[in-house]
């Protein structure tokens, strides 16, 4: 598609179909129409482009009410840090050590750049530790778990890294996370926001739209409460409109900006190394990058309890593409809707495998066996009639195999869809399976004691 035409050109429908206004009503339609195919009680969805944002709403909400966005809150605690940047109070090369005290020789070592590019080797998640409330246990509970690899080695994804930036945050501006999220950074891109948790593991009814878990068989949708941690809060703790998250990612085309243009880009460029693989093609400093038709996108997805949300920013063009939904089976309907708007004349960038990945063969009986990061514990059971599963945290995903594209597969459990799974990884020195990839996440085969 040329630069200069844009999506609701070509998308323009007859001005009687709606008093919206046609282009709304063209996407209120295709909304719509996806929501009831997955079973999605309520979604929100905002495009940017030609100069103008069109917002349509389907369920019992508004435009304007708050989803909670998940990870994607990663991507604003990552402005946040680059705001302290830009005064001059952190540099990306400052290892976190530097600045809180009680990590030790080893969890210190990571820098901002790789912690907020996911290639610190910090473990994904502390679960015991999420739930004191507790920043000095937390802190405690880092430095013993150690890291999953070297920094700078490769990308893992990890929530650590993001709940300790949130602490760098507060040490420099004495402010909580929140207040800092709230007048530092939502206050300049006129955004108000809700937050899931908030001090001291509050939380506030009514402050934002419910998550649902969907039956894959019946379709009901049953309402799910958030169970985010008050220590996690700048890992994922922010409810947002998909009207919001718009005015976030026209802060890298044409819109207000509190971070100068140099910044901007050092978050979405990709970092050398860093191989996202599952998520995205590749991984700046807070934002991903997926490759596009005629351009390369940024941005990121999230999924909280029973909510799935997916931000795409096109900055050569000005293009913004954002939903907000509030069921799990909105990944599903993120990936229709980006085929959708494809088709119309929008080329949203999204992320696709390397390769076919069609053709599945039975796994090997070697790449049995128990993988662990931080508290997460991957078991993989290769049985002796070919059959294998994945079992996440007492989760089994059925059916594993593995593809010609160098993936595995599974079913999801609540949905009975096959996606990938992840990738298994080999020592160089050996050859031999030492590691899996999956969600981003390496975990490293435990070794079986003797």
């Amino acid at each position: 598609m040329p630069s200069s035409s844009t999506f609701f050109q070509t998308i323009h429908v007859p001005a009687q179909d709606g008093p919206a206004g046609p282009e709304e009503d063209r996407l209120q339609r295709l909304l719509a129409g996806l929501a009831r195919k997955h079973r999605v009680p309520a979604a929100q969805l905002a495009v940017h482009d030609g100069g103008r944002t069109r917002s349509v709403a389907v369920g019992d909400v508004t435009a304007a009410a708050k989803f909670p966005v998940g990870s994607i809150t990663k991507a604003f605690t990552a402005a946040l840090a680059m705001l302290l940047v830009a005064d001059g109070d952190l540099d990306p090369g400052d290892a976190l050590g530097d600045h809180l005290a009680d990590l030790g020789p080893q969890v210190g070592r990571p820098t901002l750049a790789q912690v907020l590019s996911h290639t610190g080797g910090l473990p994904a998640a502390l679960g015991a530790a999420e739930n004191t409330g507790s920043a000095r246990r937390y802190l405690r509970a880092c430095r013993d778990a150690g890291l999953v690899q070297p920094p700078g080695l490769g990308f893992s994804y990890s929530n650590v890294g993001y709940v300790l930036t949130g602490y760098v945050v507060e040490a420099i501006t004495g402010m909580s996370w929140w207040e800092a999220m709230d007048t530092l950074l939502l206050e300049e891109l006129g955004i108000v926001p809700a937050f899931v948790v908030e001090p001291g593991s509050r939380r506030r009814a009514g402050t934002h739209v419910s998550g649902h878990a969907v039956h894959a068989v019946t379709g009901r949708a049953r309402p799910v409460a958030q169970t985010l941690s008050g220590v996690e809060a700048a890992a994922g703790a922010l409810a947002l409109s998909a009207e919001d998250l718009v005015a976030f990612g026209r802060m890298h085309g044409g819109g207000d900006s509190p971070l100068p243009a140099d910044l901007l880009e050092l978050t979405r460029r990709p970092v050398p190394g860093a191989e996202p693989f599952g998520l995205a093609d590749g991984w700046g400093l807070g934002l991903a990058t997926y490759r596009g038709a005629d351009a390369d996108w940024t941005g990121h997805d999230g999924t909280a309890d029973g909510t799935s949300c997916h931000l795409r920013v096109d900055p050569a063009h000005d293009r913004v593409v954002a939903l907000t939904t509030n069921a799990g089976s909105g990944s599903a309907l993120w990936v229709d809707l980006v085929a959708e708007l494809r088709a119309a004349g929008l080329p949203v960038g999204d992320y696709e495998l390397p390769g076919d990945g069609k053709r599945a063969a039975r796994p090997p009986a070697e790449v049995s066996g128990s993988y662990t990061n931080g508290d997460l514990e991957y078991q993989v059971d290769v049985r002796d009639d070919g059959g294998a599963v994945l079992v996440v945290d007492g989760e089994v995903y059925p059916e594993l195999a593995v593809l010609d594209n160098g993936a595995f597969s599974v079913r999801e459990p609540g949905t009975g869809r096959r996606i990938v799974g992840g990738r298994f990884l080999t020592d160089p020195a050996t050859g031999t399976v030492s590691a899996m990839q999956a969600g981003g996440r390496v975990a490293r085969r435990r070794r079986k004691a003797s």
